[in-house]
């Protein structure tokens, strides 16, 4: 389906402003890291479940990335060293898990025949490591699902966006229409979403629409916050996690925020909850009350920033950050051998990623496919070139030339990108408009090396280099969003407060 303005909807909404009536929503999928590991492994769903780092025999030094919510009621929570997780919640052994500080499916610890303490039986947790590679094939399919239902998308982390959908939707009430009222008007239906909203709005069902599309074609969940703005967005869909849905509409945002804890609010770290609790102000309706002198005194010109937002005020639009690095397309399809298939559907992504390309005005010097084998095992090649072109031809033969690598695997996917991009060249270039390049790799004018070894860039790149391409380099990102922002990190406040993701510098060190 078409991410478009959903059925019923009309373009009569104008264009998204900074206005009360914008809607914004705000995604944030739930324990993405352990999410994505039971999409792979479905036994694991319902399992305390540890991502990290250090827990393997051996290991002396490590962290939680991320726990899932099962786990977190042991008191496992993201950044915490692997050492006290293992101590809350032993390891379970069995197939897969290996051995060292574990204790078996009863509870008991492995060749004893004694409880490990503090287990009752029962008490026992599955790990896994870190998957980054797999992490980002999943991330950019949500991202897939998100630029397609927005023309507005800021993505804020690997797990995290915000979406001004103003131009697809609208806070419009939906009518009930049970038929119930002779004169057809039989008011609204009211809202099956959390928090304040009473009736339904067609921004509520566009919500559940955009939800639905993660679920099914990235196979993981996701809490969504819709609000008149993003702050409030962001505060809506931690309200609800996991799997949540909470609707804020114009005009309710200060009481929805007014008895949530300080800590809730957008911007609000343990320092400054610390801070505001030493003069008093306890919840989001006491910096809201509070004199704004008071605040500016205990937290600088932040004071007035909380204050605005503890009020509902925010007027910040969702600008995207940056430029694009890549752009794809993918497609899944049923898995399949057939190689007129995949050359045919291989062919058509590329026509398509070289008109967005051309569309947007930027030229590209890698060509890449991505070939998905089932049930969720992700290759990706790619070719440099010379030098930045606009060359549609040569992305559909070069994509086909990768895609002979996997002439006899069967897909369940498949994708073409290209990347190492460039905004800032005026006129639209070909391959054959670069000359030719010196026999022992340096360019001539015109020309450019990416390879390590020196090699010309135009040529294959040899099967080490193809095992060395990672998924962080296929997953289209934005300049500014990286891994490391998996640790919320207001960019007013200068709090960070972990929200179920830790850090790649807590734990890849």
């Amino acid at each position: 389906m078409n991410g478009g303005t959903l059925p019923g909807m009309d373009d009569a909404h104008g264009p998204a402003d900074s206005g009360p009536d914008r809607v914004v929503f705000h995604v944030d999928m739930d324990c993405f890291y352990a999410s994505c590991e039971r999409l792979r492994e479905p036994e694991l769903r319902g399992e305390p479940l540890v991502v990290g780092m250090g827990y393997e025999p051996g290991e002396t030094a490590g962290a939680v990335a991320t726990a899932s919510y099962e786990a977190r009621e042991f008191g496992v929570e993201s950044a915490m060293p692997i050492s006290e997780a293992l101590e809350l919640l032993p390891r379970r052994a069995g197939a897969g898990e290996g051995t060292g500080c574990e204790a078996t499916d009863d509870g008991k610890e492995p060749g004893t025949g004694e409880t490990e303490p503090g287990t009752g039986g029962t008490e026992t947790g599955r790990y896994r490591p870190v998957d980054l590679e797999f992490y980002e094939s999943v991330a950019s399919e949500v991202k897939a699902v998100l630029h397609d239902c927005a023309d507005v998308v800021r993505e804020v982390s690997i797990d995290e966006a915000y979406l001004d959908v103003t131009d697809r939707t609208a806070w419009d009430a939906v009518d009930a229409g049970n038929g119930s009222d002779p004169d057809g008007d039989d008011g609204p239906a009211p809202s099956t979403a959390a928090g304040p909203a009473d009736a339904r709005t067609v921004a509520e069902g566009y919500a559940r629409h955009v939800k639905d599309r993660i679920e099914r074609e990235a196979g993981v969940p996701a809490s969504v916050g819709v609000a008149p703005n993003m702050s409030a967005a962001k505060v809506a869909s931690d309200a609800d996690k996991p799997d949540g849905l909470v609707v804020v509409p114009p005009g309710t945002v200060a009481s929805f925020l007014a008895p949530l804890p300080t800590a809730a609010l957008h911007g609000v770290g343990p320092v400054t909850e610390r801070t505001l609790a030493d003069i008093g102000i306890e919840t989001a309706g006491d910096v809201a009350e509070a004199d704004a002198e008071t605040l500016v005194a205990a937290l600088g010109d932040r004071g007035r920033l909380l204050s605005r937002r503890a009020r509902g005020e925010d007027d910040r639009e969702v600008t995207p950050r940056g430029l694009p690095k890549s752009l794809s397309r993918e497609s899944s399809l049923p898995a399949t051998a057939d190689e007129a298939t995949k050359r045919e559907t291989v062919a058509t992504l590329a026509a398509d990623v070289a008109r967005r390309a051309r569309d947007r005005g930027c030229l590209y010097r890698t060509i890449g496919i991505k070939a998905v084998e089932p049930p969720f095992d992700v290759n990706t090649r790619a070719r440099s070139l010379p030098g930045p072109v606009d060359d549609p031809s040569l992305v559909e033969s070069v994509a086909l030339d990768l895609l002979d690598e996997f002439a006899d695997a069967r897909v369940r996917k498949l994708g073409v990108r290209v990347s190492k991009l460039d905004f800032a060249a005026g006129d639209q270039a070909t391959l054959e408009g670069f000359a030719e390049e010196d026999t022992d790799g340096e360019p001539t004018a015109g020309g450019g090396t990416d390879r390590p070894d020196g090699a010309p860039t135009g040529t294959r790149p040899t099967g080490e280099e193809r095992e060395r391409m990672t998924l962080a380099d296929w997953a289209e990102a934005d300049v500014e969003t990286g891994l490391d922002d998996a640790t919320r990190h207001d960019e007013e406040s200068g709090d960070e407060r972990p929200d179920g993701q830790a850090s790649l510098g807590d734990w890849s060190s």
